[in-house]
């Protein structure tokens, strides 16, 4: 391979972007770009595919060191990400409100939260939970199962992760969950989100820029779908398997490289719903504290990540509903999200032409809220056929919960149920239907997928692993 270049005529006023790569940070405003949400001018470094490709004859950083050193390591990096002293972070943040359709305040407090993904109690349920012994991540493990001697090893995989740009903490966990692989990571920034990874694998390389899983590292931006670039480097001579997050587009765009050898591991786009039992409706009072605890769950992250509710399935009547309805839309009204003089996004033309078109169909259909972002709650007897966006919720009225089931498909991730004492009824069923998550109305922004729980319905780094075995007697 030969360094990747195309002509550029640099803007002056784009904000630079860095790369990372193997652990070493590399300037430059070589390519211009522009970002996807915000339409910001932005350059790059020009890529070198040579460097960001792992052939088969380099040997692995992390191979022989034990994952203890690897989660001690990673343990200070926790501390080092201190947004009030962490330079990176800062600049991340102040970079990021420029590309991201994030406010600042979103975005300090995501990146005030970054330090638990690196508590060592927190990395050794992580890989516990993805592993289970951890022998198997450190060499090769003798095993008897049916008489039959053999060594097995987790071994160390070459991954290029696809990363989504909806939250910096995608970022974290990609680079939490990619060094406890011990394997060597080629990381492709989104344009919404080209700060978090490079600045804290640039916070790494402060702490030892020749430490093992520093030097494990890349990332680079290059726009998705460019064939020039991908053809050469999502080719099985290089890596295992390729990680993407993100929406459709990115999904069908790397299931098309996978082949024999080079295998997909999909983070796919997700809806997440709300179920709220009869229950919540037993008096005024209720019904307000169901709507609040509703509210946490459509609002986390602008309504754009996965675990937002954007459908509620509600055990009531119309009048029960739109009394709720009301409710959800004045608690949506006060989410105090918006800060440092940031305004709410007002929906799309695309949403208000459709709840324009509904507004005519009362009392089939209420409207309550409005247009400028702060909250529009739709209440109907069947889900609305458009997508639930810039805090949008569809309330949807149904005789039983039960009912609601079969509106759940293997697109759903998050399903909110209240009351608590509901899941147990529902859990199975909203299993078998293809929900990956059943959490608490309110606590979809928990963390269950990281620190010990599956992520999406998987172990994710049980299924970064290349699974080997030795078989027969050793000499």
């Amino acid at each position: 391979m030969t360094a990747h270049t195309r002509e550029s005529h640099p803007d002056a006023s784009a904000i630079r972007v860095p790369h990372v790569v193997r652990g070493k940070t590399a300037f430059g405003d070589d390519v211009s770009y522009q970002s996807r949400d915000m339409g910001a001018a932005f350059g790059t470094p020009a890529l070198d595919l040579d460097h960001l490709a792992w052939r088969r004859s380099e040997p692995l950083p992390m191979l022989d060191i034990p994952i203890a050193e690897v989660i001690d390591f990673l343990a200070r990096v926790g501390p080092a990400l201190d947004f009030d002293k962490n330079e990176y972070l800062r600049h991340a943040h102040d970079g990021m409100t420029k590309v991201s359709a994030l406010g600042s305040r979103v975005l300090e407090n995501c990146y005030r939260d970054l330090p638990f993904m690196f508590r060592k109690e927190v990395l050794e349920a992580e890989v516990k939970a993805n592993i289970g012994d951890l022998a198997l991540l450190d060499g090769w493990v003798a095993k008897d199962p049916i008489g039959a001697p053999l060594r097995m090893r987790a071994f160390p995989p070459r991954l290029v992760h696809i990363l989504a740009g909806n939250s910096p903490m995608v970022a974290a966990l990609t680079i939490v969950r990619a060094a406890l692989s011990k394997g060597v990571h080629l990381l492709k920034l989104a344009s919404n989100e080209l700060f978090t990874p490079t600045d804290i694998l640039r916070t790494m390389a402060e702490i030892d820029p020749e430490h093992p899983v520093t030097q494990s590292f890349s990332a680079a931006y290059w726009p998705g779908g460019d064939a020039e670039i991908e053809s050469i480097l999502y080719r099985a001579q290089y890596f295992d398997k390729i990680v993407v997050w993100g929406g459709e587009s990115a999904v069908r765009n790397a299931a098309k490289f996978a082949g024999p050898g080079f295998e997909l591991v999909a983070f796919d786009p997700k809806v997440s719903a709300s179920m709220v039992g009869r229950e919540a409706f037993a008096n005024k009072e209720s019904i307000i504290a169901a709507a609040e605890r509703a509210a946490l769950d459509v609002g986390s992250f602008d309504q754009d990540a996965c675990n937002c509710s954007r459908f509620q399935f509600v055990e009531a009547d119309e009048d029960q509903a739109d009394a709720y309805c009301a409710a959800l839309a004045s608690a949506l009204a006060r989410d105090s999200r918006y800060g440092n003089g940031r305004m709410p996004v007002p929906v799309s033309e695309e949403i208000r032409d459709e709840v324009d078109v509904l507004k005519t169909m009362e009392p089939i259909y209420r409207v309550f809220g409005g247009y400028d972002g702060q909250g529009l709650v739709i209440r109907s007897d069947e889900p609305v056929d458009f997508h639930p966006n810039f805090k949008t919720v569809n309330v949807v009225t149904v005789p039983s919960l039960t009912e609601a089931v079969k509106h759940i498909t293997v697109a759903t991730q998050t399903v909110g149920v209240y009351p608590p004492a509901r899941k147990r009824e529902l859990r199975d069923a909203l299993s078998a239907a293809g929900a990956q998550r059943i959490v608490t109305l309110g606590e979809v922004n928990g963390i269950s997928g990281f620190g010990g729980g599956p992520h999406d319905a998987m172990f994710p780094i049980h299924r970064f692993m290349k699974w080997i075995v030795e078989e027969g007697e050793e000499a």
